[in-house]
């Protein structure tokens, strides 16, 4: 099936009533094995590439990229390619050659009116390409102090802002924190419905790894819809890892990349099927 763009999936998803799961790629396991469990449960699915992945890979984001497009194309389901939490403008600049259709350009780290500058101008770029925009406003927790835990984005600021920056959708501090390794984070789901009430764009939600079946299920119906995750697949893929590395005379990686790819598949099944159930899709009107 061929690429699809995030405003596509995110869109549907919003009229639905759904949630839509968007998961961190860092190697081509990754990406294969969203896109497996995407197919598993018969859902789109966003593939999201965020700038420490491109770090990570040298600080190229062509090759990753292009990998990933290359899963996704090949998917029996709806994919599209995302870059994550930008802040290098430099960056920003080569999402569209990359073969992405959205960007979160993250400017939460300024001031309000700095961040306001920044991200209208990324908005403006963005849209004389077609890409759409996501942007930050409120700082999730976990990220070593430049997002601080215990703050939370207030509605009315959050419609200023999305008018002020002509934003495509707005990810919002509602308590959740990045690079958790359980899932105990209480949302602050009255908070979503004021900012789904307040906000003409969707909301998005960060640091969903550390957020329980139920909470998520609960923040769908409350107003969010595209939902990132990332470490939850790390945990399974590292765990998948150590297990099959128990055996000292193992030396093929292919012996223990595959059963973690087949463990991170499991999970994303499982989170896509959290996200556009029944339970969740009740979302209030």
């Amino acid at each position: 099936m061929p690429l699809v763009s995030t405003q596509q999936i995110v869109d549907s998803a919003r009229a639905r009533g759904v949630g839509v799961g968007a998961f961190n790629v860092i190697t081509l396991e990754h990406a294969e094995a969203i896109v497996a469990g995407a197919e598993q449960a018969g859902t789109p699915v966003i593939l999201q590439i965020s700038e420490n992945a491109v770090k990570f890979h040298g600080g190229r984001l062509a090759p990753i990229a292009a990998a990933a497009a290359a899963v996704a194309g090949a998917a029996a389901v709806p994919v599209s390619l995302h870059l994550d939490h930008v802040e290098n403008t430099e960056l920003l600049y080569q999402a569209a050659d990359a073969g992405m259709s959205s960007v979160m350009f993250d400017a939460s780290k300024l001031d309000y009116q700095a961040n306001v500058a920044a991200t209208r101008a990324a908005a403006d770029w963005a849209h004389e390409r077609g890409l759409h925009l996501e942007a930050e406003l409120g700082e999730v927790g976990g990220k070593d102090g430049a997002h601080a835990p215990g703050v939370r984005t207030d509605p009315a600021e959050a419609a200023a802002f999305v008018a002020a920056t002509g934003v495509d959708a707005l990810a919002v501090a509602v308590g959740s924190s990045h690079a958790m390794t359980t899932r105990t984070a209480r949302l602050d789901h009255d908070l979503i419905v004021k900012l789904r009430e307040a906000v003409p764009v969707p909301l998005v939600l960060h640091g969903s790894s550390g957020v329980a079946d139920d909470e998520l299920s609960a923040a769908v119906r409350a107003g969010i819809v595209k939902v990132n995750i990332g470490t939850i697949l790390n945990v399974a893929f590292t765990g998948a890892v150590r297990e099959t590395l128990r055996e000292p005379s193992l030396v093929d990686p292919r012996k223990y990349l595959a059963p973690a790819r087949t463990r991170m598949t499991a999970v994303v099944r499982h989170m896509l099927t959290v996200l556009t159930s029944d339970d969740a899709g009740a979302a209030a009107s």
